[in-house]
């Protein structure tokens, strides 16, 4: 490789590194590399390092099809499958049908190892089929589901917006409907959907068309479109349908049914044993039902399969209400360290729950509305605007955060102290009687904050 080339794909590696383990999930403990993005870096190494011939077969591993084809060194033996799909595509048999399911086996493990590097080499697989095929609307679908991965939403909707142009495919006004939907465009978002229903009921169609309505405050019906989704799924397509009986089981949890809610997770399990979504959606409803205790070894293996910080706070939680405090420091001490690195909308509502660092709460959540302007975006901001002191700002964001009607308990409680701090008393005890209807879904602490908001405003006893 001559220098120029080697500078240049060196450039190019470093800031698909960079990129990808701005989004990539990280072990608890010290910072590591997660495989896909290794294999990333080792390529930058190997290109410019002729003495290790650990890529010296490739004509120009600056190629992306040369990225997409190469083998991870270490990778795992269960990956026989994109290994099989690998030397298919070299061999040339039916080529851009292998790239593009190798392409989707990499989001694949990027989901279900959490590991971001993997969308990045789903992206090189994209540009391998794009060298033969430049218009290829496969190419665009896969590329559009690693921007709306790594929260490049507007990007995502330009290639879900160029494909529905195209062609007649559910698949793209799916992507549409997600991007548009973090985007806070909920009636677009709606038509989106309701097109991909329309071309192709079932799993995918349902889980996304439920979740929608859940945001907008239809529970019942958002659960019971979410139970056509985990029934149309099964075993060929265990880690989606192991996702729907996860969310399934939180919106029966929402709904009081906490039998129900186990059920679903026991089902999410069978089809993917140590499923983190699942093993949450447990530790959750067992912690609704006041058993921290037995909690806690869900919430553990979750926090350990898939480090997000949501999980990492809930096991927190956990143990600070089962009497183990030394434990919930060491996990809260790994979140402040980690700095929302791969969250920081929850690093935000974290940092303002905790009432530290509020300067640093507001500035990642207006950072974060920069690119995503949902209901929990806005809720992230008001809430840290109301940790910071500065309550007019809060009351309007926490009303952008409740226009679409979602109704979340944290959300209830967060506008209920806002409103109190407005000086608006009848709406904050109106937001206080929804915070308490659903207060099975509040974490301890936010449970106690409400305790504390009742007590507060609660008629004085008169003296005789």
């Amino acid at each position: 490789m001559t220098q120029q080339k080697c500078i240049s794909y060196l450039s190019a590696t470093t800031a698909m590194v960079e990129l990808a383990n701005s989004r990539s999930q990280q072990q608890a403990g010290p910072t590591r590399l997660t495989l896909g993005v290794a294999f990333l870096a080792v390529l930058g190494w190997t290109a410019c390092n002729p003495s290790l011939n650990h890529a010296s077969h490739l004509e120009d591993p600056a190629d992306p099809c040369a990225i997409a084809l190469l083998s991870p060194a270490g990778a795992k033996s269960t990956d026989w499958q994109i290994q099989r799909l690998q030397q298919a595509a070299r061999e040339g048999r039916n080529r851009s049908a292998r790239l593009e399911h190798l392409g989707w086996l990499y989001v694949s493990r990027a989901r279900t190892r959490h590991d971001a590097g993997f969308y990045k080499l789903a992206d090189q697989a994209a540009a391998c089929i794009e060298k033969s095929d430049p218009n290829s609307a496969a190419a665009l679908l896969l590329r559009g589901h690693v921007y709306q991965n790594l929260h490049r939403f507007q990007e995502a909707e330009g290639a879900a917006r160029r494909l529905v142009t195209q062609r007649e495919s559910p698949f793209d006004h799916g992507l549409l409907g997600d991007a548009l939907m973090e985007q806070g465009r909920l009636d677009e978002a709606a038509a989106a959907y309701q097109k991909m229903v329309d071309l192709r009921p079932g799993l995918e169609s349902y889980g996304r068309a439920a979740h929608l309505r859940w945001l907008r405050g239809d529970l019942e019906g958002a659960t019971a479109l979410m139970r056509l989704a985990a029934r149309g799924g099964g075993p060929r397509n265990a880690e989606p349908t192991a996702w729907a009986y996860s969310r399934l089981a939180l919106y029966e949890l929402q709904s009081g049914a906490f039998g129900r809610a186990l059920q679903a997770v026991r089902n999410a399990l069978e089809l993917q044993p140590e499923y983190a979504p699942a093993l949450f959606a447990e530790g959750r409803v067992l912690l609704a039902k006041g058993e921290a205790a037995q909690a806690l070894e869900p919430l553990s293996t979750a926090a350990r399969l898939n480090p997000l910080l949501e999980y990492q706070w809930l096991l927190a939680e956990a143990l600070r209400a089962a009497g183990r405090l030394d434990e919930a420091l060491r996990v809260e001490s790994e979140i402040e360290r980690q700095g929302g690195i791969d969250d920081p909308r929850t690093f935000a509502v974290y940092l303002a729950t905790r009432d530290r660092s509020v300067a640093t709460a507001v500035r990642l959540a207006e950072r974060e509305l920069t690119v995503r302007c949902d209901v929990f975006t806005y809720d992230a901001l008001a809430w840290s605007l109301h940790a910071a002191g500065e309550t007019h700002r809060a009351n309007e964001a926490m009303k952008s955060a409740l226009s679409a009607g979602t109704q979340d308990a944290r959300l209830f409680l967060h506008a209920a102290l806002i409103s109190a701090a407005a000086g608006e008393s009848a709406e904050a005890a109106r937001f206080r009687e929804k915070a308490d209807s659903l207060r099975h879904l509040l974490l301890p602490s936010e449970l106690e904050r409400l305790k504390a908001a009742r007590k507060s405003t609660a008629p004085k006893a008169s003296s005789s």
